[in-house]
């Protein structure tokens, strides 16, 4: 299985000037090593009014990710403790 990861600055900076040269997306995937699918999710998520930007690009991923929902994780003794409380009848505002 493949590893996660985000793209770089100076990815998006390549990106941007591969871009500017006409290059097509598939082409700069490969330059890059990433999936096509890669290019294509950045450039429609972080094209502007303006076009393509990196650094406005880089600003907008670090946004959305500090800005974004995280996940709440509960133990399974949570859960059992949840379970075994609305089964006494407690509300959820109770527990």
């Amino acid at each position: 299985m493949r590893q996660y990861r985000q793209l770089t600055e100076e990815e998006r900076i390549e990106i941007y000037a591969m871009k500017q040269a006409g290059k097509e997306q598939n082409k700069i995937a490969a330059k890059l090593g990433v999936h096509p699918s890669t290019i294509s999710r950045e450039l429609s998520r972080n094209t502007g009014l303006r076009g393509y930007r990196p650094k406005q690009a880089q600003q907008e991923t670090l946004h959305r990710m500090f800005t974004a929902r995280k996940a709440v994780k509960m133990t399974p003794e949570t859960i059992d403790y949840i379970e075994s409380k609305l089964r006494e009848q407690h509300s959820p505002e109770q527990i």
